[in-house]
This record gives C-alpha cells, sequence and structure tokens, in this order.
C-alpha cells in the first residue's frame, strides 16, 4: 500500500512541519503516528517523503528522506461539466479527479438546473474545489485537479475553439469516441451535457462535431468519467 498523500506549499528543508488543518486532519482524524512515511506535495509537481519523527494534536514532522518532481501530464484534460444536481455534483467531480483529469470546468448549461448568483456560485466553486482537493490527496496526485469559474456557454466554445481536441458529447451523434485520434501535446476539452441534454443552440454555438460515447445513456456525473478514461487508455495511461 502506497504512503498516504498530504498538501504542504513549502517543501524544502530537510525537516518538514505539517501543521494547520492539514497537519490535524493526518495526526487526528487519519491517526498518523511516528514511524509513519507520508509524502508531501505542493500538488503543482513537487512531493517530498520520509517517516514521522513527531506526531501531535496539532500536527506532524516529516523527516525528508526523498524528494522529486513530476511533470505535468500530456495531453491535458479539461472536462467541461454541466452543474448536476445535488449529490451528483460532488460524486462527478470526484470520479473525474480520481481517474486523473486536469481541470474540471463547470457549465451553467442551457438544461442546467442551477439558478447563479454570486452567492451561489461562490458557494459551487467552494464546494467542487474542496472535493477536488480531497479527491487528490485520496488518489496520491502530485499534480491536483483545477476547478476553473463557472463557464458560460460562449467561454466554452471558446475552450473548443483552442483545443487541440475537442470533444462535445451527445446521444444523438454518429462518430464514436473510439474513432478519433489523440493529440500528444495541447488540451483535450470534453463537454459533458446536463440530464437533459444539450440543447441545439448551445451546439450550433459549440460548432464541433457531436461524439458518441457508445450505445447507452450514461447520466452526467458518470459520463464524464467514462469518457475520459476512454480517452486517457489510449494516450497517457500506456
Amino acid at each position: 500500500m502506497g504512503v498516504a498523500v498530504f498538501f504542504a506549499p513549502e517543501l524544502d528543508g530537510d525537516e518538514l512541519v505539517l501543521d494547520g488543518a492539514e497537519g490535524r486532519h493526518a495526526a487526528v482524524v487519519r491517526r498518523i503516528a511516528a514511524g509513519e512515511r507520508i509524502r508531501l506535495t505542493d500538488g503543482r509537481g513537487r512531493w517530498a517523503e520520509g517517516p514521522v519523527v513527531a506526531a501531535s494534536k496539532t500536527g506532524v514532522t516529516v523527516a525528508v528522506d526523498e524528494r522529486g518532481t513530476v511533470e505535468a501530464a500530456a495531453p491535458r484534460v479539461v472536462v467541461v461539466q454541466a452543474v448536476p444536481k445535488g449529490e451528483r455534483a460532488e460524486l462527478a467531480v470526484e470520479m473525474l479527479t480520481e481517474v486523473g483529469v486536469d481541470v474540471i470546468v463547470p457549465w451553467n448549461a442551457e438544461r442546467s438546473q442551477f439558478r447563479a448568483n454570486p452567492e451561489r456560485v461562490q458557494k459551487l466553486l467552494a464546494k467542487w474545489q474542496a472535493w477536488a482537493f480531497e479527491a487528490s490527496k485520496q488518489s496520491r496526485r502530485i499534480w491536483f485537479a483545477e476547478v476553473a469559474p463557472l463557464a458560460t456557454t460562449a467561454e466554452v466554445a471558446e475552450l473548443l475553439a483552442g483545443a487541440a481536441l475537442p470533444v462535445v458529447l451527445h446521444e444523438e451523434a454518429t462518430v464514436p469516441l473510439a474513432s478519433l485520434d489523440l493529440p500528444a501535446t495541447g488540451d483535450i476539452v470534453l463537454v459533458i451535457g446536463p440530464e437533459g441534454g444539450i440543447a441545439p443552440g448551445e451546439l450550433e454555438t459549440f460548432g464541433a462535431t457531436p461524439i458518441r460515447l457508445g450505445d447507452t445513456v450514461l447520466r452526467t456525473s458518470t459520463a464524464g468519467v467514462a469518457a475520459a478514461a476512454a480517452l486517457l487508455a489510449t494516450s497517457r495511461w500506456r
């Protein structure tokens, strides 16, 4: 079993103190004790690892004996996720993070049941960022998943226009996902519609050829992870 991963913004030095909320989580919730190895990461490619030499209710101290840097993966996978209802949003963000998606973009689609105002948008982003943060640690990522600001349809169209590979999933599409030639670099931008589907006007705005995932219709909370996994299996996972 691999070592537990915790977030630490600073990784310089032979002995690192993990305190604050993250340190209390390690010591109190995870019950990390002296002698156990843990890995600290800044979530942007750097990591440091070693045994815990001291533990208290306020945190842990790690004697670093290994450290390294992981390059950012390519191609980058960006998933535009139409905002799901209730707990399905948490499921979507967690699974996208665990499978290895680099950026998650919440999208207020025409058929999303999300009525945006500044307070609700702020709360949504805070929840999505917290879910992605915890799922990044749980899945032992060195590059944590990012959550972008809530996007409009016009902003999603801009992302697609700048993508190395734009992928808009639609149940009535005829081009299968498995037939796509994947780029070695750049962004794969994958758009997942809401439960009611992507509206005709949105498809027109996107200007990208709709893509079919498979013979069955998945929920919005699971379509993204299925499509991302299929794309990663023929690119970064080789």
